[in-house]
């Protein structure tokens, strides 16, 4: 469940009271992981895996409440504000239009002088924070235009223009600076108060930047960029039986060639980063490390490209000998070949067994009893598939007929929980479902659904779903299979 999702009377969930509650039922529970989304900033289409930057946090999620505490908000400040049309759905366009005039408020009465700590964080994070702040700072001052629509000389990042816009947006420059620094403390508090109840925060990152991200602008070198700064080629899938067209994702692919030279200083530095954010790290489409999937850029589609090799275990491996053991699991879905396998042999790491994906034969690897090692982490499905309810509701004759049979029940309403057991009774290290799948949600609360637009990333919980009841339905499911 993502932050998102928790709880709140403003719109979208917050790092205040409810989470610290929601932490509390985990325990209750007897949880010892929660897994959530990317926390960085979302841009257009509110996709965490497209985001401005893969260092900063998403200012949506501070709590309000909190910065009151601090003497920075008056409760009239936020309380008096629409924040959402329906309890269980987030509005983006609604906290889009307020969360940053709230925020601006409580920047206006922070005083950075008198905070060591604030001057502290700046001065640790100043590697991404200050071109951050400065990308930011320009996009609201475009109108949210992308930074390739931008005036050519500060699209192109002239050394000049970027002086000049320092000292022109020195305020708003300030301002996501304070947030990031807001952001920070809450949720450096908020993970302390998990770990401390003995429970780990499993964290996300994509493999890829958004083309719209201050990685691209400030660092092309990091990219297959033309000398314009345009994508030579774009990121995305080849077509399947899912998806005839294939996906295209659209974001810049990484110049390994480059990275390779420098001994990836700059993804050493993104494990790094993450590894501090969170206790355990998800890297999202790992097999991209083995090879990737290349799209010609101003293709409408991802029916023509072509697989490029990647760093394989080479990044890893410097990775690990600059920061030790690396506490990763490996999201290694989709087409996964022998060398993708050997790949995550060598690693060492966890990959994923989706149930969801598992009815289709007897032999598919996803079905418990075909589990080889404990070493994976097995999901009901993740936060692109249905919940189990709406995967039985859309599900083919075959493949239901299947799953009753494998799960050894006769009614299709049964099914959910069914496969809830099969992955908490399996062999595997995690057993990992979505809160959706424990309070037995409809289709409706889908998280997302890949390659499209519009409905995605809205599903919230409300206070009353976390009962003692449930509570106590997860514990006695621990207990049983011993998790």
């Amino acid at each position: 469940m993502h932050i998102s999702s928790i709880p709140s009377e403003y719109g979208i969930g917050k790092m205040g009271s409810h989470a610290f509650e929601f932490v509390d039922f985990l325990k209750k529970s007897g949880i010892k992981c929660w897994q959530i989304l990317p926390l960085s900033p979302t841009s257009y289409g509110d996709s965490p895996y497209q985001s401005f930057s893969v260092n900063a946090g998403n200012p949506y999620f501070i709590d309000f409440e909190i910065l009151e505490l601090e003497g920075l908000l008056e409760e009239s400040d936020y309380s008096e504000i629409v924040w959402e049309s329906d309890p269980r759905r987030i509005d983006y366009s609604i906290i889009y239009n307020n969360c940053f005039d709230v925020l601006r408020i409580a920047y206006k009465n922070f005083k950075p002088a008198q905070s060591p700590d604030y001057r502290t964080f700046c001065e640790e994070n100043k590697s991404w924070l200050n071109e951050y702040a400065l990308f930011m700072a320009l996009k609201f001052k475009n109108n949210g235009k992308a930074w390739y629509e931008w005036d050519k000389p500060l699209a192109m990042h002239d050394s000049k223009a970027v002086a000049e816009a320092k000292k022109e947006l020195k305020d708003d420059i300030g301002f996501f600076k304070f947030m990031q620094f807001e952001f920070s403390r809450q949720w450096e508090i908020l993970k302390g108060y998990a770990n401390d109840n003995g429970i780990e925060i499993i964290g996300d990152i994509p493999i890829y930047c958004a083309l719209d991200s201050v990685e691209a602008w400030a660092s092309p070198k990091l990219f297959q960029f033309d000398k314009d700064k345009k994508p030579i080629a774009v990121a995305g899938c080849p077509p399947d039986i899912f998806s005839p067209t294939g996906q295209l994702w659209g974001n810049p692919l990484y110049d390994w060639s480059y990275h390779k030279r420098t001994g990836y200083k700059w993804w050493i530095s993104r494990i790094k980063r993450a590894s501090e954010l969170y206790d355990i790290v998800r890297i999202d489409h790992f097999r991209g490390f083995e090879s990737y999937y290349t799209i010609p850029y101003g293709n409408k589609d991802a029916t023509i490209g072509k697989w490029e090799k990647g760093p394989d275990i080479e990044l890893f491996r410097a990775a690990g000998e600059k920061l030790g053991r690396l506490n990763i699991i490996a999201e290694d879905l989709g087409f996964v070949t022998p060398e993708v396998r050997e790949l995550l042999d060598k690693s060492g790491f966890p990959g994923m067994k989706v149930l969801q994906f598992a009815f289709d034969n007897g032999k598919n690897d996803a079905l418990p009893h075909n589990f080889t090692s404990t070493n994976c982490y097995a999901y009901t499905g993740t936060h692109d598939n249905e919940t189990l309810r709406g995967w039985v509701e859309a599900a083919d004759p075959k493949s239901l007929k299947f799953a009753k049979k494998y799960l050894n029940v006769e009614k299709k309403k049964d099914i959910p929980m069914a496969m809830v057991r099969a992955v908490w009774g399996s062999v595997a290290q995690t057993a990992v479902a979505q809160i959706q799948d424990f309070l037995d949600s409809g289709k409706d609360c889908r998280m997302n659904t890949p390659s499209t637009l519009g409905e995605n990333w809205q599903f919230r919980t409300v206070k009353s779903d976390f009962s003692p009841k449930l509570a106590k339905k997860i514990r006695k499911l621990n207990k049983l299979y011993n998790r």
